[in-house]
C-alpha cells in the first residue's frame, strides 16, 4: 500500500465547501490586500497563541528578517541559533548582515541545548534564535533566564510549531517576539506563502506594520519615528558611556533594551521627516524608512481563518498518530523514536525517529511505496554559504550526528490506521 508523507488533497476535501465559500467571498469583494479578513485574522491569532499583537507577512522567512529588523539588529551582530534546522533561520540573521552563531543542539529534542548558549555570548551579541523544532518547543524558561541576564532580545522561530505550548503558554508567546511560517506543509498551512509576526509589544508591533509594506503610509511614518527614537537613545549612550571611558554593556548595545519594550517606545517628534514639508499620513506613496513587499494578501487570510477554526482537531489527529508510532514501534533495535519534554506539548508537524541505518530503512521503505523524508541532510555550520565562519566538520556533534540518522516518516492529520499500520509493518520488517 503506497502511503505519502503527507496529503493536502485529504486535508482540502475535509474544508472544501467552507474554504471555497471564504475564497470566492473574497474574489467577488474586489478587495485582496490588507483588508477585513487580513486585520480580522491577525487579531484571531493572536488571540489563538496568546499575546497582544500580530502582523501578517508575506512568508515565515520574511518574519524572521522583520523581526530582526523590529529589534536594529544588523551589521556587526551577533544571533546565537541553531546549526540543525531549515536554512532560512540562519539566512534571515545573515540577511540583515548580522552573523549567526551556532550553538550545537540536544540529542533527545532536537533543539538547541540551552545549557551551550552562555559560553557563546559576547560584546556583539545582539539575541538568540531558538526554533521549535518539527513542532516541540525548546528549552525557553532557560533561554529567558540567559537573555534576561545578558541584556538580549529572544526570537522565537515557531513555523514548525503552530498549536505546540510550554509550561502552560502556546509557543510564540515565549519571547520578545516570534515568527511563523504558513507554508503548506505547515500545520496552519495556506495554498502558498505567508507568515506571521507576534509580540506582546507594540511599538515592535508597529515597526513590523511599517516595514512590511515598503516602509510607506502611516505605518511607515509610525516605524520611522519609533526607529530614529531608538537609534537617538542609543547614540546617547553609546557617548555618555564613552566619556566615562566604559565599554557599553551589552544590553546598552541592543537597539532598544527589553526592559524599555515594556514601557512603550514614545513616537519621536523632533526626528528631521521628508521631504520639507511633512505629506498626509494616510498615503502610501511617501516612505519614510526602507521597507519590504511583504503582505499576507486577503485570499490566504480567508483560507487561513477557516483553517484556524478546524486547528485543533487537526492537532489531536496527530497526536494520535503519533502515539500509534510511540506504541506500535517501541523498543526496536537500531530506532530512537521522538521524546517529548516534561512540561511541554509536541504539536508534530512532523514525526521524525532516528535510525542507525538511516539511508538503507528509506531506501527499504521507499521499495514499499512509502514516502519518507530527511530533516536536514546538512547541518547549518557545514553549508557551503558559511564557510567563512570557519566551522568544522566535528564542531558541533550532536546536530551532525542528528543529520546523519533523522528520518520522518508518514504523519498527518487525515492520515488513516491502516496505513500506520503498513509503515510500522515495514519498518518492523527491516529491524528484523
Amino acid at each position: 500500500m503506497p502511503v505519502p508523507l503527507l496529503n493536502l488533497h485529504r486535508e482540502y476535501a475535509e474544508l472544501q465547501g467552507e474554504a471555497e465559500t471564504a475564497v470566492l467571498r473574497v474574489l467577488r469583494s474586489g478587495q485582496y490586500i490588507l483588508s477585513e479578513n487580513v486585520f480580522a485574522f491577525e487579531s484571531e491569532f493572536a488571540s489563538y497563541v496568546g499575546t497582544q499583537y500580530a502582523v501578517s507577512v508575506g512568508n515565515g522567512t520574511d518574519a524572521l528578517v522583520i523581526a530582526l529588523k523590529a529589534l536594529g539588529i544588523g551589521a556587526g551582530d551577533e544571533v546565537i541559533t541553531t546549526p540543525y534546522t531549515f536554512f532560512a533561520t540562519a539566512e534571515s540573521i545573515a540577511a540583515v548582515g548580522a552573523t549567526p552563531v551556532f550553538c550545537d543542539v540536544r540529542r533527545d529534542t532536537y533543539n538547541i541545548d540551552a545549557s551551550k548558549i552562555a559560553a557563546l555570548i559576547t560584546p556583539k551579541t545582539k539575541a538568540i534564535m531558538p526554533v521549535h523544532l518539527f513542532g516541540q518547543c525548546a528549552e525557553m524558561d532557560e533561554i529567558n533566564a540567559i537573555a534576561k541576564r545578558n541584556g538580549l532580545f529572544v526570537i522565537e522561530d515557531a513555523c514548525q510549531a503552530m498549536g505546540a505550548w510550554y509550561k502552560g503558554r502556546m509557543a510564540g508567546s515565549l519571547s520578545d517576539i516570534a515568527c511563523f511560517s504558513f507554508f503548506p506543509t505547515k500545520n496552519l498551512a495556506c495554498a502558498g506563502d505567508g507568515g506571521m509576526i507576534v509580540t506582546e509589544y507594540e511599538c515592535l508591533a508597529d515597526i513590523c506594520r511599517g516595514l512590511r509594506a515598503h516602509g510607506s503610509g502611516e505605518d511607515g511614518r509610525r516605524a520611522y519615528e519609533l526607529m530614529a527614537k531608538a537609534a537617538l537613545e542609543k547614540a546617547a549612550k553609546a557617548a555618555e558611556s564613552e566619556r566615562d571611558g566604559a565599554d557599553i554593556p551589552c544590553e546598552e548595545a541592543a537597539y532598544n533594551v527589553p526592559s524599555g519594550l515594556k514601557e512603550q517606545v514614545p513616537a519621536y517628534e523632533g526626528a528631521p521627516i521628508t521631504p520639507n514639508t511633512a505629506p498626509p499620513v494616510s498615503s502610501k506613496y511617501y516612505n519614510y524608512v526602507v521597507g519590504y513587499n511583504s503582505r499576507l494578501d486577503e485570499l490566504q487570510a480567508a483560507l487561513l481563518r477557516v483553517k484556524l477554526k478546524n486547528l485543533d482537531k487537526s492537532l489531536d489527529s496527530r497526536k494520535r498518530a503519533a502515539a500509534f508510532y510511540d506504541d506500535a514501534l517501541a523498543g526496536l533495535e537500531g530506532i530512537t523514536l521522538p521524546h517529548t519534554s516534561p512540561g511541554g506539548s509536541h504539536a508534530y508537524h512532523l514525526y521524525v525517529l532516528l535510525s542507525e541505518r538511516r539511508d538503507a530503512l528509506r531506501e527499504y521503505l521507499t521499495g514499499r511505496g512509502i514516502a519518507t523524508g530527511v530533516y536536514y541532510p546538512v547541518p547549518l555550520h557545514l553549508q557551503k554559504v558559511f564557510e567563512p565562519l570557519r566551522y568544522q566538520k566535528g564542531s558541533m556533534p550532536q546536530a551532525e550526528y542528528l543529520s546523519a540518522r533523522a528520518l520522518a516518516i508518514p504523519l498527518f492529520a487525515q492520515i488513516t490506521e491502516a496505513e500506520q499500520q503498513e509503515v510500522a509493518a515495514a519498518i518492523k520488517e527491516f529491524c528484523g
